[in-house]
C-alpha cells in the first residue's frame, strides 16, 4: 500500500505544481515578456519589474543579463521592495553603496536554466529543501510550503514566494518573486 501511494504521489505531484505553474505564468507580466527578447529587454518592458532593471542598470550588469546564458533570474516585483528594512532601500540608490547593490542585483540570479519543475525536482532530491549558489556566490535555498508554493529562502531568512514562473527569455527563464531576496552580510 504505502509502494501505491508513494507512486501516486511521484505521478501526480508534479502535474499539480505544473498546474499551478501554467496558471501563473498566464498574468499580464508575463504577456508583456516575449520569448525571442533578452532578460534585461523584458524586465524593462514589464510593468511591475521597473525597480530591478533599475538596479541592473545602476550596477552596469546588462551585458551581464543580455549574455547568452542561460541565467534563471528571480525578479522581485515592485511592491516586494516594501519589505526592506527601514532605510535600506534609500541606501541602496547612493553611489556608496554600489557594491552591496551589485550583490543584491547578483544575488537574484543562478547560473543554468531552472524551470518551476526542476527546482521542484531539487527539492525533493534533497528531502525537502534545495540549494542554489547565486552570481554574487551566495547561498540561496528552496522549498515547498504548505499551499505548494515554491518559497525561497535567503541568506538573511527572509522568505519570498514565487509568483509567477517559467517566463521563457532567448537566454534564460525568468520568475518574479514576491520580495526581495537579501543576502548574507560578507565581513570583509
Amino acid at each position: 500500500m504505502k509502494k501505491l501511494l508513494l507512486f501516486t504521489l511521484t505521478i501526480f505531484y508534479p502535474a499539480i505544481l505544473l498546474a499551478q505553474t501554467e496558471n501563473k505564468s498566464s498574468n499580464t507580466t508575463g504577456a508583456t515578456m516575449l520569448p525571442t527578447n533578452d532578460i534585461v529587454k523584458n524586465i524593462s518592458l514589464a510593468p511591475n519589474t521597473h525597480t530591478f532593471y533599475i538596479f541592473i542598470q545602476k550596477t552596469d550588469l546588462s551585458r551581464t543579463y543580455t549574455s547568452r546564458g542561460p541565467i534563471t533570474i528571480f525578479v522581485p516585483v515592485d511592491d516586494g521592495y516594501n519589505n526592506m528594512p527601514a532605510g535600506k532601500f534609500d541606501s541602496l540608490a547612493k553611489p556608496a553603496h554600489i557594491w552591496e547593490l551589485t550583490d543584491l542585483v547578483t544575488y537574484h540570479a543562478i547560473a543554468g536554466q531552472f524551470k518551476a519543475k526542476d527546482i521542484q525536482k531539487r527539492i525533493n532530491r534533497g528531502k525537502g529543501m534545495a540549494i542554489f549558489t547565486t552570481l554574487s556566490g551566495g547561498k540561496l535555498f528552496a522549498k515547498i510550503d504548505s499551499n505548494s508554493n515554491i518559497v525561497l529562502i535567503d541568506g538573511s531568512g527572509g522568505k519570498s514566494t514565487i509568483s509567477q514562473f517559467d517566463i521563457k527569455q532567448n537566454n534564460g527563464i525568468v520568475h518574479l518573486v514576491n520580495k526581495v531576496l537579501i543576502p548574507k552580510k560578507k565581513l570583509i
